[in-house]
């Protein structure tokens, strides 16, 4: 084999970039759970309802936007939606840091100690805690209609650069950036807020996705505009288009509309399936710092605290191996993509069901939650890469972020439903001192929210299932 036929790598460097993007996203989301119990609670008389309504309200409008971005990205092309996207979030993500001085303003106190000194339950404390919540309420929307755009960008990308019996691993690596990003937060974040205040990790943070904005204006092109894809890996990526109509994949008028979209059962399939599912990884992502303290009491700065949540991302981390189970299938056992997904996606369904233990054993053990918190998100991820891959599977190129933010509109509305549901039933149970299975309290509370995680994959692959039960791709 001489060099002009040895394929170029240009589509592991695309997918090392969306990996980044990846994990960029998450720090910026995370930056906020990890800080609220510890550093901004105190100065903003918060109550568990507070930061609920916060992550409930990121969630609805991280849907809303989605119904529309995957549309818009579709329009833009994947170079120029994704640098719209990751800006946005990029500056609602600094925005962040101007709450406290915009509270403080409107308040007439002079500083953020003022702000604490402040009695609970007096009429200025409540009044702190809503004109604050109004201004973090105002950056975390501008945060989700930027990170709206990550996922059907990066499938997008993905479904340019790679053939569909690839798609799902490339998927799983770059979604691998979620864990990773999860992973770095406990050990960066707490540290910048300790040490510079919770507003500068906010502006830390960031200030990254700036970074990675210039190294895509430099890297990515379409692959067959892109000088450093060969004609090897051209033919490659390719390699499994449909003979009969590849002009009309490329046709740059082609679109599919919203409406039209919603009249294809493999959509409903897609939506219902994430329905299912984001709300229980969201959960996981936004609630465990806190789980961690009202259960263990454990401080976000404390190592203890910091070492368990390595653990745990480190676990999920093992989803990455999910994304090749279905290239395994599709080789071993000729199955096509949509089937060997499926296959993979049901062994994935079962796992979270680890989850109903993780109450029950707690009292033996912090790390035995942990760990199962751990193999739950790793399955999660592992779902999640795949159920993505099947829009590349199924629809054209030109209407795969349409679908994909159709998707996540539906997963972004079930997050805001159990975290907006959550923040409300913790402080209820806490309040009234439920009992419920043998749990008291809080822990009533998250026993109840671990219930529903743990039969939510089942449930949504026997929905996918009966809506889509064999390989059907959609023809216009």
């Amino acid at each position: 084999m001489t060099a002009t036929d040895r394929k170029t790598n240009q589509r592991w460097i695309i997918c090392a970039m969306l990996f980044f993007a990846t994990a960029i996203n998450y720090m910026d989301r995370q930056v906020l759970s990890l800080t609220w119990e510890d550093f901004i609670r105190a100065e903003f008389h918060w109550s568990n309802n507070h930061y609920g309504t916060i992550t409930g309200v990121f969630s609805l409008f991280y849907a809303i936007s989605m119904l529309f971005v995957g549309r818009i990205i579709d329009k833009l092309g994947t170079r120029n939606g994704y640098l719209w996207s990751i800006g946005i979030w990029s500056a609602g993500a600094c925005l962040h840091a101007l709450c406290s001085v915009a509270t403080e303003w409107l308040t007439g106190l002079p500083d953020a100690e003022a702000l604490r000194q402040v009695a609970a339950g007096t009429e200025l404390a409540l009044r702190i805690g809503t004109i604050s919540l109004s201004f973090f309420i105002a950056a975390r929307c501008i945060l989700a209609l930027g990170e709206a755009g990550n996922f059907p960008a990066a499938i997008k990308a993905t479904a340019e650069y790679f053939p569909k019996k690839d798609r799902a691993f490339a998927t799983s690596i770059f979604n691998a950036g979620a864990t990773i990003g999860a992973l770095a937060a406990p050990f960066t974040i707490p540290v910048l807020a300790a040490e510079f205040g919770w507003e500068m990790a906010f502006l830390i943070i960031g200030a990254l996705g700036f970074v990675w904005m210039g190294f895509w204006l430099y890297i990515y092109r379409k692959p067959e505009l892109n000088p450093r894809v060969n004609a090897a890996e051209l033919a490659y990526i390719d390699s499994d288009r449909n003979d009969a109509a590849p002009a009309e994949e490329d046709k740059p008028h082609k679109s599919m509309s919203i409406r039209k979209c919603f009249g294809y059962r493999q959509t409903w399939s897609f939506i219902l399936g994430k329905f299912m599912t984001d709300g229980v990884w969201w959960f996981f992502l936004f609630w465990t710092p806190s789980y961690l303290k009202n259960v263990y009491g454990l401080q976000s700065t404390d190592p203890k605290f910091q070492i368990a949540i390595g653990v745990l991302y480190l676990i999920v981390m093992g989803s990455i191996f999910g994304g090749y189970l279905p290239t395994y299938f599709i080789e071993k056992f000729r199955m096509n993509p949509y089937e060997g997904r499926m296959r993979a996606m049901l062994i994935f369904a079962f796992l979270p069901m680890l989850t109903l233990l993780a109450q029950p054993l707690g009292h033996i053990s912090m790390w035995i939650p942990v760990v199962i918190i751990g193999i739950a998100g790793a399955a999660h991820q592992a779902w999640s890469a795949n159920i993505f891959s099947t829009v590349g599977d199924i629809f054209p190129k030109y209407a795969v972020a349409t679908v994909t933010g159709i998707g996540g509109m539906a997963g972004g509305i079930s997050s805001f439903l159990i975290n907006q549901g959550s923040g409300y039933l913790f402080d209820y149970t806490e309040r009234a001192h439920t009992v419920f299975m043998g749990f008291e309290g809080i822990n009533a509370g998250y026993f109840i929210v671990f219930s529903f995680c743990a039969v939510a994959y089942l449930i949504g692959w026997l929905i996918m299932k009966s809506l889509v039960p064999r390989y059907a791709p959609v023809a216009e």
